[in-house]
């Protein structure tokens, strides 16, 4: 599969302006990559993303961390997840209160609040983010896993629900050379 558009959707804390959205232009060239910046709160992110799918047609949803959490709710479309995180309100517990943004935002944003409400939010998509799979969904899924990922631990539960769950050696936040060795063959097979 060579892709002609990619949606790009970053992690926690982060933007459409993260490294990786410039990587998948490079090595997927001449794709075109949409990265829009995701909203913090799971009511208006998923609506906005679903929107977003809706306009652009994306030929490969690339999600990453949070962004795979994300991916995985978008139906009807190829994707692959790296090193998606499948209990963001785990995370999101521990970061209740004011945190800064990673990345610029288009909007000029430095800053974002968790709630125990947004919390509540993504905990109630978990709970039901595996329900009504299709066998169209489960092969054109795809679940990168870094060996020594020193934040999300989740690729034996992605495994029961999606046959194409790899590591791949490396953390959290993988670099060029390794989207470069193991993302670009990945998604070629899909």
């Amino acid at each position: 599969m060579k892709p002609s558009r990619i949606l790009f959707i970053h992690g926690f804390a982060s933007s459409g302006a993260y490294k990786t959205a410039d990587t998948l232009r490079i090595l997927f060239r001449p794709c075109e990559v949409l990265a829009p910046d995701v909203p913090v709160s799971p009511e208006e992110a998923l609506p906005m993303l679903q929107q977003t799918c809706l306009s652009f047609q994306p030929d490969l949803i690339v999600g990453l961390s949070l962004g795979g959490f994300w991916a995985l709710q978008l139906r009807g479309f190829a994707k692959v997840c790296i090193n998606p995180d499948l209990h963001v309100s785990r995370l999101l517990r521990t970061r209740i209160g004011t945190n800064e943004y990673l990345s610029p935002r288009k909007d000029g944003a430095t800053s974002f609040c968790v709630t125990e409400t947004i919390c509540n939010a993504f905990e109630a998509l978990e709970k039901r983010q595996f329900d009504f799979l299709d066998e169209w969904e489960k092969e054109h899924t795809a679940g990168m896993f870094a060996d020594a990922d020193e934040i999300v631990h989740c690729h034996d539960e992605f495994a029961l629900h999606y046959p194409h769950a790899l590591y791949y050696p490396g953390r959290h936040l993988p670099t060029f050379p390794e989207l470069k060795r193991h993302l670009v063959p990945l998604v070629e097979q899909l």
